[in-house]
């Protein structure tokens, strides 16, 4: 895993957070790093849409699942590994191309919220087909929504809305995955300053082979202004197939998502108009982080799609299958891991939700929200997709009852669009920077510890603004608690190791993991409250019961930070991986030799 590459995303965010700096933030993600529970994008628990926005993703809603159940067969385009062209021909009536883009030129203009509760349904239904989607609009053309000026979105985006031609994001390379700085295609200025000759090579493209719209990251050589040294800097382009140059390799064999193309690009002396630059010129890096980052938000709301229909089938077999003389449902390790499923999917929901109305509320930041969304969202899915296989016994590891696709569809989530290793890292490092600025701002360490010691020993958080049911009472109190100690744990990692934090990746995971369970507490608490408020408890059982199993998740994992004795077990296990990694191999002689 390159640290080069965690240290320039994490640096990557720095643009952004200067100018929020200078407004007051309401990040709850980067408030507990800081010992704070900024309750004004927690509650009320957001409900952003109008009775007309409603009533019409309620009819999108309706003739997505008719589509789904009559015209698409996951199974079959699993085993063709392609969707059928008369598929793609109702999709596109059905406007599944163009969600998001303005109605101006020819898109739904859907919602953040909107977007994500559509995409549920290639959750419950096709996770091949939501990424044949994805790869076109979440990402493909992401950055001409975000970055595109006004010729540039007249010119691509209404042939893009309808899907009359497909878009795909070219990132990664061979010699580049994570570290997106690295990579080696290569856009240069011709002599006339009217086009850029580009050449290089993508792989794992998803749309890659069926694209005509590329959005490129490509080294341009840029003049510093104030120094005239001319560096590499990425720069970001869209790129037309018409072009010439650009051809693609066959579609890869892939594990899962089987129906979705994905194929090498390769461009060679593709002449770009200067009017195709994305952005600014070496602004790609940004552009294309902003872009992962805005197509992240919609990751949770469509594996809640997914959990959901696979409770429903470990319910049902639950329910219905006898064994020992009694139904599954009567043993408490069923109940026990029904229970479970149900509750990582009402956090990862929460979760979802609380992102996607936060944005369409104007939040000005959402970056660390958008990356734990991620992490918890695909790591919450395939556990619960393990549990189902597990409840069904034989019948799940059966290929005709369905389960084993998605189980190889939702493994690449936890890969794409950043994986949850770095994005761990990228969560870690924002916060212990907040965590540092918060201790330069006093001049010195030892003033620094003293005002720390003085504001979280010997006090406490203030009560919470927001007037709670009763009954969640106990986990507010939970949270509260959780995000000092949590704050107090961080900093005391951040005085220990300072700069060199960095390179300690065992801590910095811990530190996430608490930081992504304390975005789930204050999710369902709010999410249960609004309920409640509605006249339904009956989800303050699943907000007390997560708050509680996650209670003691972050009170080990902050022990484990504060243990001295910890540092050791960690040092003794990190010297048995590089003792591996040196013999090329596993360690250990067979003891039948």
């Amino acid at each position: 895993m390159s640290m080069r590459g965690v240290t320039l995303l994490f640096n990557s965010a720095k643009s952004t957070r200067t100018w929020h700096r200078a407004m007051s933030n309401t990040s709850f993600a980067r408030g507990i790093f800081l010992g704070e529970l900024r309750e004004q994008e927690i509650f009320p628990y957001p409900e952003v849409l109008s009775a007309d926005q409603k009533e019409t993703i309620s009819m999108m809603m309706e003739a997505g699942h008719a589509f789904f159940q009559n015209t698409n067969d996951a199974a079959l385009n699993d085993s063709n590994e392609k969707i059928p062209d008369e598929q793609l021909d109702e999709m596109r009536s059905l406007g599944m191309y163009g969600l998001m883009v303005p109605e101006e030129f020819g898109g739904l203009a859907l919602t953040n919220t909107m977007y994500a509760k559509f995409g549920e349904l290639t959750g419950e239904y096709d996770l091949g087909l939501g990424i044949h989607t994805g790869a076109h609009q979440s990402i493909g053309y992401k950055g001409i929504l975000l970055y595109g000026n006004a010729e540039q979105k007249e010119k691509y985006l209404p042939s893009l809305a309808t899907g009359d031609v497909f878009a795909c994001f070219c990132l990664t390379e061979p010699s580049s995955g994570s570290d997106a700085s690295s990579i080696k295609t290569r856009a240069e200025l011709n002599e006339a300053g009217t086009h850029y000759v580009m050449n290089g090579a993508k792989i794992w493209i998803s749309n890659g082979g069926i694209a005509e719209i590329f959005t490129v990251f490509a080294q341009t050589p840029v003049v510093d202004a104030k120094t005239g040294e001319t560096k590499d800097k990425i720069t970001a382009f869209i790129v037309e197939r018409a072009f010439g140059g650009v051809s693609h390799g066959p579609p890869e064999k892939k594990m899962g998502i089987k129906c979705s193309n994905t194929a090498e690009v390769y461009f060679e002396n593709v002449e770009i108009p200067v009017e195709n630059v994305l952005g600014e010129i070496g602004g790609g890096f940004k552009v294309a982080m902003n872009i992962l980052n805005n197509g992240r938000f919609g990751m949770g709301a469509c594996l809640t799609g997914t959990m959901r229909m696979l409770i429903e089938k470990a319910v049902d077999h639950a329910n219905n299958r006898k064994q020992f003389v009694s139904n599954l449902r009567e043993y408490q390790g069923i109940q026990q891991k029904i229970a479970r499923m149900n509750l990582l999917c009402y956090a990862n929901e929460s979760m979802a939700y609380m992102l996607c109305g936060n944005m369409d509320r104007g939040a000005p930041e959402y970056q660390l929200e958008a990356a734990m969304s991620k992490i918890f969202a695909s790591q919450s899915a395939w556990d619960v997709c393990d549990e189902t296989i597990q409840i069904l016994g034989g019948a799940g590891f059966m290929k005709d009852v369905g389960i084993e696709r998605w189980m190889r569809d939702l493994r690449i989530f936890r890969i794409f669009e950043g994986t949850n290793d770095i994005l761990k890292l990228f969560v870690a490092l924002n916060g212990v920077q907040e965590v540092g600025n918060l201790f330069k701002k006093q001049g010195n360490m030892s003033t620094a510890i003293g005002i720390f010691q003085k504001k979280f020993i010997g006090g406490g958080m203030p009560a919470l603004k927001t007037k709670v049911h009763g009954d969640l009472n106990g986990s507010v109190k939970m949270l509260q608690e959780d995000i000092t100690k949590f704050h107090v744990a961080t900093a005391e990692q951040v005085m220990k190791h300072k700069k060199k934090i960095i390179e300690q990746q065992v801590v910095l995971n811990r530190i996430a993991d608490s930081a992504i369970l304390l975005q789930s507490m204050a999710a369902v608490i709010s999410r249960a409250n609004l309920a409640a408020e509605k006249g339904d408890t009956s989800e303050i059982a699943l907000a007390n019961a997560w708050c509680g199993e996650s209670h003691q998740q972050i009170a080990q994992l902050v022990a484990d930070l504060q243990n001295p004795a910890l540092s050791k077990v960690d040092e003794a296990t990190l010297a048995v991986g590089r003792m591996s990694l040196d013999s090329n191999g596993y360690l250990a002689k067979s003891p039948v030799s």
